[in-house]
């Protein structure tokens, strides 16, 4: 846990949940885990406060309670990975709303809105916010919830059962065989509760949460997928779906090389479900050349040959490529050559460097120091003394790469960069409220107007009191903040790959 991370989590909740959550929060951060009368003395908040944000931060997966080791009071821990999430939730709907449509899309923000909620409850918001209301409007996204629960995009929270009598402490039952099984909902008691017929849920008492891990593999799968086709071309991409779609009915998904995967199985897949006729014309070729860059590894010659993919591999080869690329950014393409060239030989001299990378001298010599400045290189010193009388000891330098240590790095350089990146942007909107604000009035006035058939001049000259220099001032802002909202997504891209490489190396 890094105070770039601290601030980071602390950027974010103070941004998505206020003051009180955020110094609740920070609090925790500082500490492996907390008792209540803990945070209450440490934060100088009341009880009631203290609680109220620990139930929200709780109800939102961010912090987690367990019993302390004598088993007589319940620690607090926060989840910081879980903080982080946060920043990723445009991103979940947006998959939804690519995959399944918007009727689910408004779905899953509402249950990411809600944090831990029931199905009824979620369907019933979502219907108050759409467009068409109607009986076939809640049957309609009773049905897109049920599907998102079978595609395990949706999961239970686990269920709740003391451990002793006094029911203060409780076990999270994360085992249930009924993760993912949809309570009956009867559409007539569904309606009650919507006109305000009845006050009680059919399902009462069964909460459901976004299941992050689901999303998580879809993001994975989805970045060796586009990196196959930068590599190859869409086709390639393609078939490594159905390889994926393969693994995956008899591989546990977080595994780091699948169980044999026979080439029968997936010709027979891409023909049944593929349009693309070239790919199934040369599917051999296909996998061969994905072999080739090591996406996939030749097991066996049983039943047309048999492939296994290896996770660890592939996303180490993508770590490797996303530091070449963030070497090139920052100090050009000849600073990347020189640490492929230091890569690949393991350890090499200075003298060594200039030669393989086939650069001048003094340029290799800078650039190298340069690397090994920034962190990216490391250095092992060795002593050897000369045979006999020849004199004294000498020393000699050999360059290498430590990869976990660049990846650990580049994170902190990423949760800097999302902390300046939301700061800065929180900044712009504050200082320019009043001027966003006046133009939302004048958005919906004028949305009003047209509703209502006003004339154009009339509505043009509404449209006049945002004057030239405030527009041009709202147009610097919006531009500003769009584009470091667009760098929050790309860094947080970054963050899940390093992730995701550490968290292989772990296994």
């Amino acid at each position: 846990m890094s105070i770039q991370l601290g601030k980071l989590c602390s950027c974010i909740l103070q941004q998505h949940f206020g003051d009180v959550v955020r110094m609740v929060a920070d609090d925790l951060f500082s500490a492996v885990a907390k008792t209540l009368s803990m945070v209450i003395k440490s934060t100088g908040l009341s009880k009631s406060e203290v609680c109220k944000a620990l139930a929200i931060l709780m109800k939102f997966g961010l912090a987690r309670h367990q019993p302390n080791k004598a088993g007589t009071v319940t620690e607090y821990i926060l989840d910081y990975e879980k903080v982080l999430m946060v920043l990723r939730y445009p991103r979940f709907v947006h998959l939804i709303q690519t995959k399944y449509g918007p009727e689910s899309a408004t779905l899953t923000e509402e249950l990411l809105r809600a944090g831990c909620q029931t199905a009824s409850y979620v369907i019933l918001k979502a219907t108050a916010i759409s467009d068409v209301k109607d009986k076939n409007t809640v049957t309609k996204f009773r049905e897109k919830f049920g599907d998102l629960v079978a595609k395990n995009y949706f999961i239970r929270a686990p269920d709740s059962k003391p451990i002793d009598a006094t029911n203060e402490l409780v076990m999270l039952d994360y085992e249930s065989p009924n993760l993912f099984q949809m309570p009956e909902l009867d559409l007539r008691k569904l309606l009650d509760l919507q006109e305000g017929k009845s006050t009680k849920a059919p399902d009462e008492g069964i909460h459901w949460l976004v299941n992050l891990e689901k999303f998580h593999l879809d993001f994975r799968d989805s970045i060796i997928v586009n990196a196959a086709e930068r590599l190859i071309d869409p086709s390639a991409g393609e078939c490594l779906k159905y390889l994926f779609q393969l693994m995956y009915t008899r591989t546990k998904p977080w595994e780091m090389v699948s169980n044999p995967i026979p080439m029968v199985e997936l010709k027979q897949l891409c023909e049944k479900k593929s349009n693309n006729l070239e790919m199934i014309k040369f599917l051999d070729q296909y996998v061969a050349v994905i072999e080739s860059v090591n996406f996939v590894s030749k097991f066996g010659d049983t039943g047309g040959g048999q492939y296994t993919v290896n996770m660890k591999k592939i996303l180490e080869q993508l770590t490797w490529s996303c530091i070449e690329n963030i070497i090139t950014e920052k100090y050009g393409s000849k600073a990347a050559r020189i640490f492929r060239v230091i890569r690949m030989k393991k350890y090499i001299e200075q003298e060594d460097i200039q030669k393989e990378a086939m650069i001048p001298a003094k340029e290799a010599k800078q650039l190298t120091y340069k690397l090994l400045e920034e962190n990216f290189l490391q250095i092992q010193t060795f002593r050897k003394t000369g045979g006999g009388n020849a004199g004294a000891p000498k020393s000699f330098f050999l360059f290498y790469v430590n990869q976990t240590q660049i990846v650990s790095m580049l994170l902190e350089i990423c949760y800097k960069a999302l902390y300046n990146s939301i700061t800065r942007s929180t900044h712009d909107k504050t200082v320019n409220k009043r001027l966003i604000e006046k133009s939302q009035r004048l958005d919906s006035i004028v949305e009003a107007m047209k509703d209502r058939g006003e004339s154009e001049e009339y509505i043009a000259e509404i449209q006049e009191t945002l004057t030239p220099p405030e527009k041009e001032i709202l147009q610097k802002v919006k531009i500003r903040v769009k584009s470091l909202y667009s760098a929050e997504i790309g860094i947080d891209e970054t963050i899940f790959l390093l992730k995701l490489y550490q968290q292989y190396q772990r296994k």
